[in-house]
């Protein structure tokens, strides 16, 4: 009886003694752990604050598309351009190598034509619309234009317009040389005489200047005036959409570049129409005084030097037939006169014809 009593208090002892046991245990192992975490990472390290940034929290990958768009405001994704903004319609061209020049004459174009029908050639019309305090001259239903004052948006001076000294020109924004190698080699010929006399490509500037920048592009040629740069180049991506055609890497890029400075450049959109005849700032009319020298295409005396031998001439001895002032230089036509710096070809001048002078005033290829 003493040995079970025995046996049974041994047993008890040794099941008391294994909760005690167990029980410690448990107690033990937070205290652990702690001292663990504690001595670990007392401190975020560069590397983890690396991690923690590239993997996404799950409440940002839960978030739709349209809390990410509200995130990021007017400014759209990174890479995408407002709507309405001259880089969203650059966005819009296609980018390609530029065509051969072969066949090209800017003729083709016929330029001055009368395209709206208003009795103006296109010349005298953007004349009337980019001239301010304009004298006209009587008797040419309110067409041609003797004077005025040219602001110049390319220099960023003010010119006197002077029909006799013609120190204005009239430049196609984006050249028809450059539309040519960039498409227009495909237009028919109606599209191309639409594009030479498109008021959205034609401004009135200094002839300085329109003969320096010749046919380049905007990766070429910009304004000197910086103020005008974001107008000009989105005046030149608003004709290339308008006709479909397409930029070259680097002219892309320039306008690019530009564009990054003018603080959401608008797509130009402006009312480019021609003023009616007799329309304009401040119009005057009256009697053209010719100077001497000018009265008739065969008076005057042919200056030599001219540096314009040879371009579209078609024989040295071809001056009777071909040239009113008696010269041996002969223009096919006002491409070659402009090619040969001689534009414009005024009468007594070498290569001057009534050919060239299409308005009869004594002064050709203006």
């Amino acid at each position: 009886m003493l040995s079970s009593s025995r046996r049974a208090l041994a047993a008890l002892a040794a099941v008391l003694s294994l909760g005690l046991l167990s029980g410690c245990a448990e107690d033990a192992q937070p205290a652990i752990d702690t001292a663990s975490s504690s001595s670990a990472d007392p401190k975020p390290t560069r590397e983890a604050t690396a991690t923690s940034e590239e993997t996404p929290s799950p409440s940002k990958s839960g978030d739709t598309d349209e809390d990410r768009e509200s995130e990021e405001g007017d400014e759209g994704r990174a890479g995408s351009s407002a709507t309405g903004t001259a880089s969203a319609m650059l966005d819009e061209l296609t980018v390609k190598g530029r065509a051969p020049k072969s066949g090209y004459n800017g003729e083709l174009f016929k330029w001055r034509s009368d395209t709206d029908h208003n009795g103006c050639d296109t010349r005298n019309d953007v004349l009337r619309r980019d001239l301010t305090t304009i004298t006209l001259k009587a008797g040419t239903r309110g067409c041609i234009v003797l004077a005025g004052i040219l602001a110049d948006p390319y220099a960023g001076e003010t010119y006197d317009f002077d029909r006799s000294a013609n120190a204005v020109d009239i430049d196609h924004v984006v050249a028809r040389s450059n539309a040519w190698q960039t498409g227009a080699f495909n237009f028919d010929e109606e599209t191309l005489k639409e594009f030479g006399n498109d008021p959205l490509n034609l401004l009135a500037v200094s002839s300085s200047l329109n003969r320096q920048k010749g046919d380049g592009d905007a990766a070429t040629w910009l304004p000197p005036n910086k103020s005008f740069r974001c107008e000009y180049v989105a005046r030149q991506i608003a004709v290339k959409h308008k006709y479909e055609l397409w930029v070259v890497p680097a002219e892309k890029d320039a306008m690019e570049r530009v564009l990054g400075k003018c603080d959401d450049q608008p797509a130009f959109t402006e009312d480019a129409d021609w003023p009616g005849p007799g329309d304009g700032d401040n119009v005057t009319t009256k009697e053209e005084t010719r100077p001497a020298g000018q009265k008739s295409s065969s008076s005057g005396t042919s200056r030599s030097g001219s540096g314009a031998s040879g371009s579209g001439s078609s024989s040295s001895g071809s001056s009777s037939s071909s040239s009113s002032s008696g010269s041996s230089t002969f223009f096919e036509n006002c491409t070659a006169a402009r090619e040969a710096g001689a534009a414009p070809v005024r009468s007594g001048d070498p290569g001057y014809g009534s050919h060239l002078d299409r308005d009869g005033d004594g002064v050709g290829c203006e």
